[in-house]
């Protein structure tokens, strides 16, 4: 196990829980995009075959953590736009 990837991965986890609040909060699409959550979410995803394919450590949870967080980030930011293009009726 990579102590340095593990690293890596606990920082970038540590901001999506803040990203997640948020983005519920606000109740707004504005500052990040799907496109933008969609390639975040392919990056884990890539990981997660690389440590399952060729080298399986405990690390693989940490990606799978950070890939749900993301996913649950995405799924308010579509919760987001449909309460905008609501208020804009």
């Amino acid at each position: 196990m990579s102590v340095f990837e593990a690293a890596m991965l606990l920082c970038f986890g540590a901001a999506w829980p803040f990203s997640i609040y948020k983005s519920w909060k606000s109740r707004r699409t504005g500052g990040k995009s799907a496109v933008f959550l969609f390639i975040v979410i392919s990056g884990y995803a890539f990981g997660i075959l690389n440590k399952i394919l060729y080298k399986f450590d405990a690390v693989v949870y940490l990606y799978a953590l950070n890939a749900l967080m993301v996913s649950i980030d995405t799924a308010i930011w579509f919760r987001n736009r449909r309460l905008e293009r609501r208020a804009l009726r």
